[in-house]
């Protein structure tokens, strides 16, 4: 029955896809995170779906009249120029066999991404990508609490088998990120009876994230949560459920969970945190030895053992110069994000780009943290909030710019090196 549903699901919404491109991402984008098929236990399980939504997008493109561009900001330009080291650090990687079935899922990745950019181009657009990716992240963080309350809090949540988000350390660092996203939908949701459903979402998803016995993940929820309060606008609700969310963690987590998590502090005595310096070690060894790195799943293959960190991960793989490039897309990110608040301070109309940009950013710090101890460097997630910055800084400039363009040219420098053209300023004279 599940195949069923999901198969159906996927082929009743083709037509749509060919009317409409953009509906093609928010399809693909349901079955990279949410990964119907994988809970399923027939056909469909190993039914190339994202595939075939995926080619219906690329028809629906060229059969639409719908003027289409791909942004080049700084944040694409340097995507590009990173993708395309990819490829050079896997034709000259020390196991092609292993990089290249790698460099599959990773370049397929990088170009829907830009496929994103191009289509995503509205303030709806941009809105019902994030409910999709919220909500479809947001079923494993519903599905985890209530495991947990229910008495499953002894084992691990886990993500659906054969994905991306797969493993406990996975599952918690795609839910941390996830959380801010929930409580975006929530506050611009316009059917009010979903908002108690959303805030219960979001509590219930944090309490799964202290289900999957991560310490990484721990460390991730902590900083989220601090940076998630500075951020927030309603911070009584945050408070309101994150109450509740410490006494379950503290009367219903066993004490096996309290000894692993307090392994945090005695890392030196800790054969699995001793293991990821080793790995860390290995990663900057092997950045030091080949300047384009090792290719993918050259540290496993080589040192034993994978990096268990973002960053050393993309060291080791890509060398010094991808991790440049890595660190480099975190910090336009972010730096994007700052303008956007900046640019809507004070201004209704577009609170709902400043509010993105916090969440987003919120998010960040989850993946940042949580990332520097688990291996999730190409995950899509985090590529997606970059782009979702940039898509959102080009909607709030051209608004602007509309209002009045001649005030715009003289305190808001349009041109250079991030928007790579003519001020939409001077455009809109």
């Amino acid at each position: 029955m599940r195949d069923l549903i999901v198969a159906a699901a996927v082929f009743g919404s083709l037509p749509f896809i060919l009317r409409s491109p953009w509906i093609g991402i928010l399809v693909w984008s349901w079955l990279g995170y949410m990964n119907p098929h994988r809970l399923a236990w027939g056909f469909a399980a190993e039914m190339p779906f994202a595939l075939i939504v995926a080619l219906t997008t690329f028809v629906a493109i060229m059969m639409s009249k719908e003027k289409k561009q791909i942004l080049w900001t700084r944040e694409t330009k340097l995507l590009l120029v990173f993708t395309l080291w990819m490829l050079l650090t896997t034709i000259f990687s020390m196991y092609p066999y292993l990089a290249w079935e790698q460099w599959d899922k990773v370049w397929r990745i990088m170009l829907m991404t830009f496929v994103t950019i191009m289509l995503i181009n509205s303030r709806e657009r941009v809105y019902w990508l994030v409910v999709v990716i919220a909500l479809s992240l947001a079923f494993y963080g519903v599905k985890g609490g209530i495991f947990v309350l229910r008495g499953g809090s002894a084992h691990n949540v886990v993500g659906p088998p054969g994905s991306f988000i797969s493993d406990r350390n996975s599952i918690g660092l795609a839910m941390i990120m996830t959380v801010p996203l929930i409580w975006y939908v929530r506050m611009y949701t316009k059917v009010e009876w979903l908002k108690f459903p959303l805030l219960l979402a979001t509590a219930l998803t944090a309490v799964s994230i202290i289900g999957t016995h991560s310490r990484g993940a721990l460390i991730g929820i902590l900083a989220m949560g601090f940076f998630f309060f500075l951020k927030a606008r309603n911070r009584l609700n945050l408070f309101l459920i994150t109450v509740p969310v410490v006494v379950i963690v503290l009367n219903v987590m066993p004490q096996e969970w309290f000894s692993r998590m307090h392994t945090i502090e005695s890392y030196e005595e800790d054969a699995s945190a001793q293991g990821r310096l080793y790995a860390w070690g290995n990663a900057i060894e092997l950045a030091s030895m080949r300047f384009l790195g090792g290719g993918f799943r050259a540290l496993a293959a080589w040192g034993g053992t994978d990096a268990h960190s973002n960053w050393f991960g993309v060291l080791g793989e890509h060398g010094w110069v991808g991790l440049a490039m890595f660190v480099l897309l975190h910090v336009y990110g972010w730096r994007t994000a700052t303008e956007i608040i900046r640019l809507t301070k004070s201004d209704a109309e577009l609170a709902w780009a400043q509010d993105l940009a916090k969440m987003v950013q919120v998010s960040l710090i989850g993946y940042m943290s949580a990332g520097s101890f688990l291996g999730m460097q190409y995950f899509d997630l985090f590529y997606h909030l970059v782009i979702l910055m940039t898509i959102t800084a080009h909607l709030v400039r051209t608004e602007l710019a509309k209002r009045a363009p001649a005030q715009l040219r003289r305190s808001l420098p349009m041109d250079g090196p991030h928007y790579g053209g003519p001020s939409l300023a001077a455009k809109a004279d």
